[in-house]
């Protein structure tokens, strides 16, 4: 819960709704130059401080996983990030997924996989 109150009511009230639907746990939510920049040198996020929606506050993006984790388990992700844009277009907040940067429903096109994350589109 803490990690949700970081971020943009949009998010929290996205991810409120879809925990009434399906087991979640955000993992990440607001994050700083240092935990940022850790990420970055790790290869596990393409952006440093300040460039990531991570970095707002509040912040523009969370990283949310299905529960139980299972980072081997593709399809989870796939099937978590169905379930989270039918909640978003049913409650008209635009967001993007870290597993189609480029929103054309085309899962194998992605230079980077960021399958927990999904921010907010602002425009």
């Amino acid at each position: 819960m803490k990690k949700l109150s970081e971020a943009h009511p949009d998010l929290q009230k996205l991810f409120f709704e879809v925990i009434k639907h399906v087991d979640c746990a955000v993992i990440c939510g607001h994050r700083s130059e240092r935990d940022q920049n850790i990420l970055f040198y790790e290869g596990k996020t393409k952006v440093k401080f300040p460039n990531s929606k991570h970095n707002a506050s509040p912040a523009l993006a969370v990283d949310v996983v299905p529960w139980p984790v299972d980072w081997s388990d593709r399809n989870k992700f796939y099937f978590f990030s169905g379930i989270v844009h039918g909640i978003a277009a049913q409650l008209k907040i635009k967001i993007r997924w870290g597993g189609d940067w480029d929103s054309d429903k085309d899962l194998n096109d992605q230079t980077f996989n960021d399958l927990p994350h999904f921010e907010l589109k602002l425009t």
